[in-house]
């Protein structure tokens, strides 16, 4: 039965790719939106067309030399037509045939158009290098004619009469090219070269010059005309239009098909809509299930928050009941510092109780409820929702997401209550070694010192991340030590904690935490804590370690005095170094190292 349902499952699964696939390839067919995009690619390629003409007419009169212009629309020309062939040679687009030839056709234009234009340039570049320089001309002759003396002047004056209409016929003739003007240029020529005999040798070289140049205006200007005309009649335009017309009619074609495979898409929407009424039903029994699965979620997450909540109250119980019996006992100093230890693993198993309350409020699981409102609102048109409805067709996935996502969220809460716990033993543990101050032995058990390190950072990570300290880890080669773990712990805990308070007003470079561990000549352990805070005055250095010294306004001066007793304790010694106010501070952890079995 399984089997059959599997098998019936992979034929809808392949029924439905099949119509999307078919639905994919007939929406493809509608090419609405790249006909527009094509016709307004020509209508971009005409326009720059027509700039491309203006740009050559305007070369015809300017006086710069600037012909970059004439190159710009060309290139615009070029990109924009490589888009519109890439549209255009889509299979299925045209004939192939009849697009290879209007597009043969228009290529062909364009080359012939850009040799032209090539051609005008530089028949044109000679032209207006000649125009421009005729005034020049004219002033060198004057100039030497005006060094002549009267005698000399008079009798030339027929030739600087000569050489100035010479000048005013050649201006007229870039205007106005007609053969008359162009004889008469050629006539003026001819009466300077005859009368050049005659004139003075310094006045041969200008006229010279002049006429050098006029011979190229009278050269060049029918050329360019005659290729402004030629670049006139090459038909860019004409070849636009017609592919414009290919375009039209293939696109009435395009409309035709298209409705034809509407209505085969309608039948097809028919038959899905059918299937996906009967798996809307399947959908809703499992989301039944889920429900089910959602209600027991809840309940327990309700059970465990009343469990943290329970613990918590049971912790600051423990402590309340620690004060009354160091009250009775008449062990003050001894209760103050317990109490002092088990307040900072405190501050741990709060901000572990804080995190697992607020995971438990803002729960992935509150997202099924949503789900199932979602799919009650659609309870009469569920398909239609599910299949055509944006946040319907959204929803399978989502609560495949939400079911991974509500495990994640579980594996985080058991390992967040993990460490609270740890955090509850180690509390314990510190109760316990209320005995050691009164002479008991202290229990010595095989320690990693680089995990006890890490324990000590984590139970005040909290506070760390609070106050931005970076902590920099130099763990050296340590073997595993016979040890007090939960003194060494009560130290380093305490040790970090004062670093952290230390580097609190710092603002002017970064809070750094550096934490060593080491061994000092093979029978020595030394673990430093060192800080860039606000360091030790020398007269505080003597007073450190004494019981309720402290600088703190909230503090009460018992960590410091108990770590040293801790140490002392475990024949060690706890010293602190500083350079000053401003220079951060040392504190050195040395105990004699006792190796755990099976180490070298």
């Amino acid at each position: 039965m399984t089997t059959l349902r599997r098998l019936g499952l992979a034929f809808i699964g392949l029924l439905l790719a099949s119509v999307l696939l078919f639905m994919y390839i007939n929406s493809g067919a509608q090419q609405a939106a790249s006909y527009i995009e094509s016709r307004d690619l020509i209508r971009q390629l005409k326009q720059q067309d027509a700039i491309w003409d203006n740009e050559v007419l305007k070369s015809r009169i300017a006086l710069t030399h600037n012909y970059d212009p004439l190159v710009s629309p060309l290139h615009e020309m070029t990109r924009l037509w490589h888009r519109l062939d890439a549209i255009e040679s889509e299979p299925g687009r045209h004939k192939s045939s009849l697009w290879e030839a209007q597009r043969d056709e228009y290529l062909k234009a364009v080359k012939e158009k850009t040799r032209l234009v090539e051609q005008f340039k530089s028949h044109n570049a000679v032209l207006r290098n000649s125009m421009a320089f005729l005034p020049t001309a004219e002033d060198d002759i004057q100039a030497q004619f005006a060094r002549l003396n009267d005698t000399e002047r008079l009798q030339l004056q027929s030739v600087a009469i000569d050489t100035y209409d010479l000048l005013l016929s050649s201006m007229e003739f870039a205007q106005l090219s007609t053969p008359e003007v162009a004889a008469e240029v050629l006539l003026g020529l001819n009466r300077l070269d005859v009368n050049k005999e005659r004139m003075p040798q310094g006045l041969q070289g200008p006229v010279d010059i002049l006429s050098r140049h006029i011979a190229l205006i009278l050269r060049e200007q029918p050329r360019v005309n005659e290729l402004l005309q030629g670049i006139e009649a090459v038909p860019v335009a004409s070849r636009l239009d017609t592919i414009t017309d290919l375009l039209e009619k293939d696109q009435s074609k395009a409309a035709a098909k298209y409705e034809r495979n509407h209505v085969y898409l309608l039948v097809f929407a028919t038959v899905l809509v059918l299937i996906l009424i009967w798996l809307a039903i399947r959908l809703v029994r499992s989301f039944a299930e889920i429900k089910r699965v959602n209600n027991a979620l809840q309940t327990a997450n309700d059970e465990l928050e009343q469990r943290v909540e329970e613990r918590t109250r049971q912790l600051k119980d423990t402590q309340s009941e620690l004060m009354d019996t160091a009250r009775q006992a008449g062990m003050a100093e001894i209760a103050t510092n317990v109490l002092h230890n088990v307040g900072n693993v405190l501050n741990s198993v709060n901000i572990s109780a804080d995190l697992v309350s607020r995971k438990l409020r803002s729960s992935k699981a509150l997202g099924l409820g949503k789900a199932m409102q979602l799919i009650n609102e659609h309870a009469d048109d569920l398909g239609h929702f599910l299949t055509q409805d944006e946040k319907g067709k959204l929803l399978p996935g989502y609560l495949n997401q939400l079911v991974e996502a509500i495990a994640l969220e579980q594996q985080g809460l058991t390992d967040e209550l993990a460490q609270l716990s740890k955090s509850v033993d180690h509390i314990k543990d510190i109760v316990s070694t209320q005995q050691s101050y009164a002479g008991a032995n202290s229990l010595l058990e095989p320690l990693v010192v680089s995990e006890l390190l890490e324990d000590a950072l984590r139970m005040n990570s909290g506070a760390l991340t609070r106050h931005h300290v970076t902590v920099i880890k130099e763990y050296g080669e340590v073997p595993r030590i016979m040890g007090d773990k939960h003194r060494l712990l009560l130290i380093l805990i305490n040790l970090i904690s004062n670093a952290k308070y230390a580097m609190a007003g710092v603002s002017n470079h970064a809070r750094n935490m550096t934490l060593k561990a080491a061994v000092i000549d093979g029978e020595t352990l030394q673990i430093s804590v060192k800080d860039e805070g606000e360091g030790i005055p020398e007269e505080n250095m003597t007073r450190i370690f004494a019981h309720g010294f402290t600088t703190r306004k909230e503090g009460h001066g018992f960590g410091l005095h108990s770590c040293a007793l801790a140490a002392i304790e475990m024949n060690g010694h706890l010293t602190a170094h500083s350079e000053g106010p401003g220079k951060g501070a040392t504190f050195q952890l040395q105990v004699p190292l006792k190796l755990a079995e099976g180490e070298p």
